[in-house]
């Protein structure tokens, strides 16, 4: 996959987060942190593990150790701090991913997962896969809206091809 390409969808998933953390933002006191028929129990707690696969995908990235032990946070942060690392870990993947040669995107890195076993993935793959990943728990949060009720908003590739300038993408 080409750097230019890992850049547009590490842009997309900024977009869409942006878009997601307003509306949620947005919503009256408390639907953020209600309990919901779901697997990590509300909003803010899904937003959480998203956040907390980033770190663990960085530190893979890194070769480092990511030191958690959950694939959550033992608590919940606070929304604002909880936003504020998700911007300055997308940001760290689109510097990442503009830094990387053809040869080290697909370089295979080996590593544990959390729940047990090894796994490996080129550097491209786990930037693929945290984007994705992202992608599917915005979903599940989109979802929570109609529990509040609320309307959610749209965060696909598509409307953020039309909706965002290509030179910002």
């Amino acid at each position: 996959m080409s750097s230019s390409h890992l850049q547009k969808l590490l842009r997309y998933r900024a977009w869409a987060d942006r878009l997601i953390y307003d509306a949620v933002a947005a919503l009256p006191e408390g639907a953020a942190t209600e309990a919901r028929a779901t697997v990590f129990g509300n909003m803010l707690r899904t937003l959480s593990h998203t956040y907390v696969v980033d770190d663990i995908f960085q530190a893979h990235l890194q070769g480092r150790a990511h030191g958690h032990t959950s694939r959550n946070t033992a608590e919940p942060l606070p929304f604002d701090e909880l936003w504020q690392r998700q911007q300055a870990i997308n940001d760290w993947y689109l510097d990442y991913a503009r830094a990387l040669s053809p040869e080290q995107a697909t370089e295979v890195l080996s590593f544990q997962f959390i729940g047990g076993g090894e796994g490996r993935m080129s550097r491209e793959d786990m930037i693929l896969h945290v984007v994705n990943h992202a992608t599917y728990h915005r979903g599940f949060v989109a979802d929570m809206f109609y529990q509040v009720p609320a309307r959610p908003p749209t965060t696909d590739l598509p409307v953020f091809l039309r909706d965002v300038p290509t030179p910002q993408r």
